[in-house]
């Protein structure tokens, strides 16, 4: 029996609601129970809330449908045998956090609710009046509330249904009649009311910037993704090049060994054929002189004479005495021009690696806004010269190579393919990655230009800066302007300005005129995607007019 008492203990049976036995017994979502008349009550009380658990205060959305826990039931029916009433299991005490209910005597439950009115805390059992009484159903009836006290005025003893705008604080209305005469008072609920519309506006945007946030996190994670997948596709894609051009010069190097050692083979055969019969030669060449050496020493005359005609004549030498040997340089030629390609690959790479090594290091994704203030575009300047490989020789290049003026006399300047020799135009010597910040200074009519270096260098138009898909330029002419690109013309309105500032950001595509002057306006912004490095250029279309790029440092 005591163990059956033990397996169907009662205070697991209890609602904590009601805190008597469970009624027609109903599982929530959550795992608790309780009577289904008293889990409908409480929901019916807070119908303006979301449903929720009385002990774990879990919501649901939606309403969960309340159904007979029939294996509960069961249970509770043998519980009813034993002749055993619930009691409230230790959780339904109050403990040192909890709200105590104020009726309770000896140990006290949980409240579930407090009476604003009553400035009171009830347990369920206790709350029951405010339930069925008429004149206490009007009472309000919050969560319970530790600190019901702080609503009562201590100097008039009332609750305080006011609030004094003026001072904002709770007052009595004795006190909106008294210290607060003439001050802005309204209810406490008014003001609670248009404080909440308040909050409710600025819940509208903490979550309109919640979604905001949550938007970039999401873009912000797919950038990761993207990035992760680029450096992967790029150090793959570059090992291979790495790899093709380590097997070329691999392939070279050996097809340079084997000719070499080709070359060996036949030269030295040549040499051991040749003396080969040279040493043939001197053999018979001994011969003869033994045998002229044995006549020489005979002492009779006629036989001298008789013998004479016996000797072999000398043969006639195939090869000249006179063998001319080359220094002894051999094949040193053929490693002075394996030293001379690889000086030239030396300067390929050193030339481009710092084209690869800043496109490495300008791979920005979070990208920064453009300056709006001079001084902002000063932090990228940078210093432009121009190249004297690239000068239309109709164009005098002065000021350290940042100045050129359009002659009538032409320039004496070497020949070379990247000069310009259609338009009076030149290039920067610098390649541009990243931000970079520069102004020209003109006279006349200019176009301030940035370009791909690739772009022609003759051909009426396609070699003009801003008639191709490869160069992007601002017309200045007169003090108006015009934007040139692929052979199309914009409009373009603005102050007057002799100096033009140019700002430039690979990185985002962004390639930025303005005028400067007293202020820096901006005239014509370009938002596209580059393909590889540019350059700073400027073109003179009238005689005797000139373009400077500045020291802005």
């Amino acid at each position: 029996m005591a163990q059956q008492e033990n397996q169907l203990d009662p205070v697991k049976f209890s609602c904590s609601i009601c805190l008597d036995l469970l009624k027609d017994p109903v599982t929530i979502p959550c795992g608790h129970s309780y009577c289904l008349k008293c889990i409908k009550d409480f929901w019916d009380e807070g119908e303006k809330k979301l449903p929720s658990c009385p002990q774990c205060r879990r919501t649901f959305i939606p309403k969960p449908e309340l159904l007979k826990n029939t294996m509960l039931a069961d249970s509770l029916e043998e519980l009813k045998k034993t002749g055993l009433r619930a009691a409230p299991a230790d959780h339904c005490y109050a403990g040192p956090e909890d709200v105590a209910c104020d009726v309770c005597s000896g140990r006290k439950l949980k409240a579930v609710k407090s009476c604003l009115v009553c400035l009171a805390s009830y347990c369920q059992k206790h709350l029951q009046p405010h339930r069925d009484a008429a004149p206490l159903k009007k009472h309000q009836l919050v969560d319970p509330c530790k600190n019901l006290q702080d609503n009562i005025c201590p100097r008039h003893g009332e609750v305080r249904k006011m609030f004094c705008r003026t001072d904002q604080k709770c007052i009595c209305y004795l006190c909106s009649v008294d210290e607060h005469k003439g001050h802005d008072t309204v209810t406490a609920a008014a003001e609670r009311t248009e404080r909440q519309r308040e909050m409710e506006l600025s819940r509208q945007q903490i979550q309109q910037q919640i979604q905001d946030r949550e938007k970039d996190v999401k873009l912000l994670q797919q950038e990761v993704e993207a990035i992760d997948q680029s450096a992967d596709k790029t150090v793959e894609d570059s090992e291979e090049m790495f790899t093709e051009l380590i097997s070329l010069l691999q392939k070279r190097s050996s097809e340079v060994k084997q000719q070499i050692r080709s070359q060996q083979e036949t030269e030295v055969r040549r040499v051991r054929e040749l003396e080969e019969k040279l040493q043939q030669e001197i053999t018979d060449l001994k011969r003869r002189d033994a045998e002229m050496k044995q006549l020489r020493d005979t002492e009779d005359h006629n036989q001298f004479l008789h013998n004479w005609p016996s000797l072999s004549p000398l043969s006639q030498s195939t090869h000249s005495s006179n063998i001319t040997i080359r220094p002894l340089r051999y094949f040193q030629d053929v490693a002075a021009a394996v030293s001379e390609v690889r000086g030239r690959l030396q300067d390929i790479l050193r030339d481009t690696w710092t084209n690869v090594s800043l496109a490495v290091t300008e791979v920005d994704v979070l990208l920064p806004k453009d300056p709006t203030s001079r001084a902002g575009f000063l932090k990228y300047s940078c210093e432009i010269t121009l190249d004297p490989n690239t000068v239309h020789t109709c164009l005098l290049l002065s000021e350290q190579n940042r100045k050129v003026t359009w002659m009538n006399q032409r320039q004496s300047y070497p020949d070379h393919p990247d000069r310009f020799s259609d338009y009076c135009q030149v290039l920067s010597r610098e390649s541009l990655t990243g931000r970079h910040y520069w102004e020209v200074e003109t006279a006349g009519g200019v176009f301030v230009a940035v370009s791909y270096k690739n772009i022609s260098r003759s051909g009426v138009r396609g070699s003009a800066f801003g008639y191709n898909d490869k160069s992007w330029s601002l017309v200045c002419h007169s003090g108006s302007y015009g934007f040139m690109y692929n052979n199309i013309h914009t409009s373009v309105s603005g102050p007057a300005s002799s100096r033009i500032g140019v700002y430039l950001d690979h990185g985002a595509g962004v390639v930025s005129f303005y005028g400067v002057s007293g202020t820096t306006t901006l005239l014509h912004r370009v938002q596209t995607s580059f393909t590889r490095p540019l350059h700073a250029g400027v073109w003179i279309n009238s005689p005797g007019k000139s373009a400077e790029f500045c020291k802005l440092k």
